[in-house]
C-alpha cells in the first residue's frame, strides 16, 4: 500500500479531488496548510499597502491506496494540479506497512476497499 500526500493550490482542490475519484480513490483526509517552496512567498497588496506573505496557503490531501492504484492516482493528481507556475505543489509517495479499519478489524488492503455497512 502507498500513502499519497498531495500539497496543492487551494483553487485546484476540487479538480484534484475529482481526478482522484475518477481513478477510484475512495477515502481522503484534507487539511488547510501553509508552506514555502521555490516561490519563497508572495507579495500582496491590502488596502493600498504592499506586504509580503512568507508562507502561502495550500491544501494537503492524504490518502492510502493499493500499490496497483498508486501510479494512476499520482498521474491524475499531477494532471489536475499543474498550472505550470511555481507553487503548483508536491506529491509524496510513502510505503504503508499496514492499515486497520477500527470498526471491523479488517487489515491491509481489505481495510481500504469499499465501505461496508
Amino acid at each position: 500500500m502507498k500513502m499519497l500526500v498531495i500539497i496543492t493550490r487551494p483553487e485546484k482542490f476540487g479538480e484534484v479531488v475529482t481526478a482522484l475519484q475518477q481513478v477510484g480513490v475512495l477515502g481522503l483526509t484534507v487539511t488547510d496548510v501553509r508552506g514555502q517552496g521555490c516561490q519563497k512567498g508572495v507579495t500582496q497588496i491590502y488596502r493600498g499597502t504592499e506586504f509580503r506573505v512568507d508562507f502561502v496557503p495550500k491544501i494537503k490531501i492524504e490518502t492510502v491506496v493499493t500499490d496497483d492504484m498508486a501510479e494512476a492516482a499520482v498521474e491524475a493528481a499531477v494532471a489536475a494540479a499543474r498550472t505550470g507556475r511555481a507553487g503548483d505543489g508536491k506529491i509524496f509517495v510513502l510505503d504503508v506497512a499496514d492499515a486497520i479499519r477500527v470498526r471491523t478489524g479488517d487489515r491491509g488492503e481489505a481495510a481500504l476497499l469499499g465501505c461496508p455497512v
